[in-house]
């Protein structure tokens, strides 16, 4: 367990630092980061996030996007929450999983996460990202975003292993291939 905090509190110091909050990654590319972490240590990273955007006198304020929350949202805009079940008894699992990829693309998730303005030291994290799989997948909403936030960091807690080229969520399943972003550690 001691590991792990040590990760979050080099974290939270690089949230900190200047270069970070500036956005200027390898090349000046765009500042997306991946932190990758133990599955088992999921409660631990969440309890740690929330009460680090809980906390006040930062250099840095950051703004949560709960993939999961948002898919939730979606299937409310377009009135199909209440009846997802019976979607299911109807098509199968893997009828109501392409029917809620087309509901719920992966533009649909960025346009929610959308804020305007950015402010200096604002961090955009994105979260839930097991809670979504396989209806919505990483790299994705990485592809969508990057030229939304590409004034502001964008990191996503990922809960498996990103080798700079694919993402393993869960150290299990492919999540896809994603090049444009930097592991955290």
């Amino acid at each position: 367990m001691s590991e792990i905090i040590n990760q979050l509190n080099e974290i939270k110091a690089r949230f900190s630092d200047e270069v970070f909050l500036s956005n200027k990654g390898l090349s000046n590319e765009v500042g997306i980061h991946v932190f990758c972490y133990d599955p088992k240590d999921e409660m631990i990273v969440r309890g740690f996030f929330a009460d680090l955007i809980r906390e006040g006198g930062q250099p840095f304020r950051l703004v949560e996007c709960d993939l999961y929350k948002l898919f939730l949202r979606i299937c409310e805009e377009k009135r199909i929450l209440k009846s997802i079940p019976a979607m299911e008894k109807k098509k199968g699992t893997s009828g109501l999983l392409k029917q809620l990829q087309k509901v719920a693309a992966p533009e649909a998730f960025v346009e929610k996460m959308k804020y305007e303005p950015h402010e200096r030291g604002d961090i955009l994290l994105i979260t839930g990202v097991g809670k979504v799989y396989p209806f919505m997948r990483a790299h994705n909403i990485l592809d969508n975003l990057q030229h939304i936030f590409s004034d502001i960091p964008v990191v996503m807690l990922y809960p498996g292993k990103f080798n700079g080229q694919e993402l393993s969520l869960f150290d299990e399943f492919n999540d896809g291939n994603y090049y444009r972003a930097f592991n955290m550690l």
